[in-house]
């Protein structure tokens, strides 16, 4: 029953910072409308499935989608938690929770909730390590 568990990405603990950092990030970039940092944080190519919200190729593409979903929201909240990044065959993996709060822009309007986790495959760049691939998974929207 003693079975050794693997702990460790195979990653230097600079790369590994590096890929927590975008992750941060992202919500960052989203909660203060930052979107020339939301935009540095995905590969020119990059695909993005989000479910029912939508499929973006491209940067430029999901950068335009969050930004006029979020134009008439008032402040939010992206909290990203659990990251986990792992390394395999060559390709560098991480998943993370989110759990984001969208305030209306009128007061007494609607507040929204989405609770799910990412599923990214990073890309090391010449500007540093970005996001190629993004899967949402929601588990609660309300």
């Amino acid at each position: 029953m003693n079975q050794a568990i693997r702990v460790g990405t195979g990653l230097s603990a600079q790369d590994e910072r590096a890929i927590s950092a975008v992750v941060i990030a992202y919500a960052t970039g989203i909660d203060q409308r930052d979107w020339a940092l939301f935009h540095s944080l995905f590969t020119s190519d990059c695909e993005a499935d989000y479910g029912n919200f939508g499929k973006w190729h491209g940067a430029n593409a999901i950068t335009e989608y969050m930004k006029q979903a979020h134009a008439d929201l008032g402040a939010t909240l992206h909290r990203i938690s659990n990251i986990a990044i792992r390394s395999a065959d060559g390709l560098v993996y991480a998943r993370c929770y989110v759990d984001a709060l969208l305030k209306p822009m009128i007061e007494g309007g609607p507040l929204h909730r989405g609770v799910g986790y990412y599923d990214d495959q990073f890309t090391r760049t010449a500007n540093g390590w970005q996001i190629a691939r993004r899967q949402f998974h929601a588990l609660l929207l309300e």
